[in-house]
């Protein structure tokens, strides 16, 4: 069986022969399988996020492959690889159009990929099928389908992306730190939100997070990051098991002890 994503021998430095000469992945490999929800932790310029833009096609890797579903995707445009990807940034700000209405955000969204037509509008049955996605999200919005997206909160903003992100079943929904803007209660909210709609389509999934007690109860594998590569794996029922002790006792094993000052430490 193939995996639904495999990094090979992953390498980027930014800003190459100048002072500020930064090696961000450093020969990451990487195999998720099909339904894989990967929780991925580390300390700043660990590589976590640097290895999503890697997958979008953000800028191109220096050395290395990247495989979705069996198709190398290395050299593709940013553009080319949206049809395979979901993407939930940290900002609520990105991914939603803030002066068009819910309704509208979830057509565009219904629509990635589709020759456009002259049948551009929105039909009875298509309304009504957002309408019930919406009214799974608890939060009052399918009452509020003509509402601009500009005027809800960061948390409900967040929980519409998450719905536009799947609504084409991506092959791979990437989630860079999407709830670190948002307060514990919204924030532990969306996550719910983001566990059931990946549960529900099956998706296989990658969450970028600071919180080392998110990294543990979501997700069915989990990985850190130390100076651009993979220093744990763990998965099943050995994650399951996991204290924020231990993975503070693992990060300090491979960075000597440099923990203090890191924003990792906050989220205990």
């Amino acid at each position: 069986m193939g995996y639904m994503l495999e990094i090979q021998d992953l390498h980027k430095t930014f800003n190459i022969g100048t002072i500020n000469e930064k090696v961000a992945l450093d020969g990451v490999n990487l195999q998720l399988n099909e339904g894989d929800f990967v929780t991925i932790i580390g300390g700043n310029g660990a590589g976590k996020s640097t290895t999503l833009n890697a997958i979008a096609g953000t800028w191109p890797v220096d050395r290395g492959k990247i495989l979705i579903d069996g198709k190398d995707i290395t050299r593709l445009s940013e553009h080319k690889r949206a049809a395979y990807l979901g993407r939930v940034f940290q900002d609520p700000m990105i991914g939603t159009a803030a002066t068009m209405g819910i309704e509208e955000n979830m057509a565009i969204a219904a629509r990635r990929g589709e020759r456009r037509s002259l049948r551009w509008g929105i039909s009875k049955a298509q309304r009504e099928a957002f309408r019930k996605k919406l009214v799974e999200l608890n939060l009052g919005l399918e009452d509020r389908m003509g509402s601009k997206v500009g005027l809800l909160s960061g948390g409900q903003r967040q929980a519409i992306t998450l719905l536009m992100a799947a609504l084409k079943k991506p092959k791979l929904l990437l989630l860079d730190e999407h709830t670190a803007a948002l307060d514990p209660k919204t924030a532990a909210k969306v996550l719910e939100i983001s566990d059931k709609i990946i549960a529900e389509n099956g998706l296989t999934a990658m969450m970028v997070t600071h919180n080392m007690k998110d990294a543990i109860a979501h997700g069915n594998r989990l990985i850190m990051m130390h100076e651009g590569r993979v220093i744990y794996d763990v998965s099943g029922e050995e994650k399951k098991k996991l204290h924020v002790s231990d993975l503070l006792a693992k990060f300090e094993e491979a960075s000597g002890g440099e923990f203090a000052n890191d924003r990792m430490m906050l989220a205990k």
